[in-house]
């Protein structure tokens, strides 16, 4: 008994926000490796980085594509999952670990999610979603462009590395060896729609923390302390605290460790 305990691991699944991909953890990975004792992975969202679209976008179809994923993972019979998702991320965090998908979640650390919708805003992510694909004469302009739809402008250069994974080319012709450029992520995405967090709440049996930058202007922890759960407010961040200050948001993860 002992022994089996000994060989369980904790799984860190990073989830990532609307138009992001998983590589905006990737500057976790030397903190990650110091004090995080299991494995971590850190997926692309449907529709998002090198993950296919989605025929229609919800929060269970989301969270499905994420399940199917994790299924390549080698789970040992006392191995467990702990999530934490950013704003998208963490909405499909919490589906992820309703009970009724049987998924061995420990826990669930949602940070950033947007509470509130009005009309106007879930018009506008309407709006967004029947676009068609925006193509870039360069990388640089498709780079700002991604940044501003991530949320990520001004905490990642153009030419940061985590920035290609948002990127996609299409050749040109070859002897020009020119070509054009678009977002890796599906606008379809953008009609998600708005999350039922009470509801997501109510399906979830593993403890559960909300947290949020306490400049982050897309959610208050009014609104947050109104579902019923634990709250973390996260001093002088933003709604990318996991960007801004990767420790701090760890930190959360403390009883886990």
């Amino acid at each position: 008994m002992g022994d089996t305990a000994a060989t369980a691991t904790r799984h860190l699944v990073l989830l990532h926000g609307m138009g992001a991909t998983g590589e905006v953890w990737l500057p976790w990975a030397p903190l990650l490796e110091r004090r995080w004792p299991g494995r971590w992975l850190a997926p692309d969202l449907a529709g998002h980085g090198w993950s296919p679209p989605l025929t229609e976008y919800s929060f269970a179809a989301l969270a499905q594509r994420a399940a199917d994923g994790l299924g390549s993972v080698r789970l040992g019979p006392n191995d467990r999952l702990v999530l934490l998702g950013h704003s998208l991320g963490g909405v499909v965090a919490l589906a992820l670990a309703a009970r009724q998908r049987g998924l061995p979640v420990d826990a669930v650390v949602g940070l950033g999610i947007k509470v509130a919708w009005s009309a106007a805003e879930l018009a506008k992510a309407e709006e967004l979603a029947a676009r068609p694909v925006t193509w870039f004469a360069t990388r640089d302009e498709a780079a700002r462009r991604y940044l501003r739809v991530s949320g990520l402008a001004g905490l990642f250069a153009p030419d940061h590395p985590v920035v290609d994974a948002g990127l996609r080319r299409e050749d040109g012709h070859a002897q020009r060896g020119d070509g054009r450029w678009r977002l890796a992520m599906d606008p379809a995405a953008f009609a998600v729609g708005e999350p039922r967090l009470p509801a997501l709440l109510s399906a979830v049996d593993v403890p559960v923390l909300l947290a949020r930058g306490e400049l982050d202007p897309m959610v208050t922890d009014a609104q947050l302390k109104e579902l019923g759960v634990p709250v973390a407010t996260l001093p002088g961040l933003g709604h990318n605290a996991h960007v801004e200050d990767p420790a701090a948001v760890l930190a959360l993860l403390d009883a886990y460790l």
